[in-house]
């Protein structure tokens, strides 16, 4: 059996230099075939959109999820569009105290990944901040050549860094599930960033490991193409990933950056798939 919660919006922001352009995106979470408790959780609070995956006991990880999108939830809400990587830090710094007040039953390895999106202006120049901790993914898809934004914090991918083991022996590595940083009591939850510029007719990805356990980048790319909307990428993503095993849960964030032109009208030019 599986629960399902989705969601969808969009947003029309200034992209400089006088253009436009319109932000849609779409959500879904899926608690999976084999999972009773959805321990995943969503942001879809402009300016961000962001996933958390967590673990540590059948409610623990519900918690921890819910303590830090709660928090970015808040620092959305207050921030309009000037949120800076020291309100996430605070943001993340206030979801640990919350989950060390928890009255749930919690445990030193209680924790979870957080990764998403937040939209900014940097000397009036629009721009993305990708954040991230823990093995929860953002990709972009440019055309149709489909690109890993993020760097899990794994054994397997610090494996792979000193050529240990090739990404195609990590798909089955003893250690595949095991995470070197997150959100939690160990350390202090200071993201990874990158900022990369606001450009048209670009679509973003952001999700759980539940999503990437079940499909290949290959099959991501594939349904990203196949999806006309980001509603129809996010369920197709969603339904293969449950499809093909539903092992864990499977969260998935689908943006699309359309450009504006003279009649308001949004353009998107769709690669073909293969």
């Amino acid at each position: 059996m599986t629960e399902t919660i989705a969601f969808a919006s969009s947003r029309v922001v200034d992209a400089g230099n006088g253009r436009r352009v319109e932000l849609r995106w779409a959500a879904i979470s899926d608690s999976g075939r084999r999972r009773e408790v959805n321990q995943d959780s969503l942001v879809v609070e402009f300016p961000i959109l962001a996933v958390a995956d967590g673990m540590g006991g059948y409610t623990a990880g519900e918690v921890a999820s819910a303590a830090v999108t709660g928090r970015l939830e808040e620092l959305a809400s207050a921030a309009s569009i000037d949120v800076s990587t020291e309100g996430i830090e605070s943001a993340l710094r206030l979801a640990v105290s919350d989950l060390a007040e928890s009255l749930e039953d919690v445990s030193p390895g209680t924790g979870t990944t957080v990764t998403g999106l937040v939209f900014g202006l940097r000397e009036g120049r629009p721009e993305w901040t990708v954040f991230n901790i823990g093995d929860s993914r953002v990709y972009r898809l440019d055309g149709d050549v489909l690109s890993q934004v993020t760097t899990d914090h794994s054994v397997v991918q610090e494996l792979i860094a000193i050529g240990a083991i090739t990404p195609d022996e990590a798909d089955s590595h003893p250690h595949g599930n095991v995470i070197t940083r997150a959100v939690g009591f160990s350390e202090d939850p200071v993201p990874d960033y990158l900022t990369v510029a606001i450009e048209s007719d670009a679509r973003w990805v952001i999700c759980s490991d539940g999503l990437t356990k079940e499909l290949t980048d290959y099959g991501i790319r594939h349904y990203l193409l196949l999806g006309t909307t980001p509603e129809e990428a996010a369920r197709l993503l969603v339904d293969a990933a449950v499809e093909n095993g539903g092992r864990d849960n499977i969260s998935v964030i689908v943006l699309d950056v359309l450009e504006l032109d003279d009649d308001t009208a949004p353009t998107r030019t769709n690669a073909t798939t293969d």
